[in-house]
């Protein structure tokens, strides 16, 4: 004696509302095991160390400090080096 098609699908349905799974009779690749997992983030973050202070912070904190940024002097240094380019209407005045 074999039972109905129908009766399989609807014990199937039952039983994925009683354990609270996803009814896929397909067998569809939906991405519920991912989906279900911690999410990552949350440890991934704890693992680095805050954050601390920078230098623009510190400037932005104390502006009558009188400070030195190397990295931002050469930078602006490196850009002045480049004279800006001008269109050729320009260049004959």
């Amino acid at each position: 004696m074999s039972v109905a098609r129908s009766r399989i699908f609807d014990l199937m349905k039952v039983q994925c509302r009683i354990f609270s799974a996803t009814f896929n009779p397909d067998r569809i690749r939906t991405g519920n095991k991912v989906l279900r997992e911690r999410l990552k983030g949350p440890s991934v973050a704890a693992y680095y160390p805050r954050r601390v202070a920078t230098f623009k912070d510190l400037q932005k904190l104390y502006p009558d400090l009188e400070t030195w940024d190397d990295d931002e002097e050469d930078r602006l240094e490196h850009l002045g080096l480049y004279e800006p380019i001008r269109p050729t209407s320009q260049l004959s005045n």
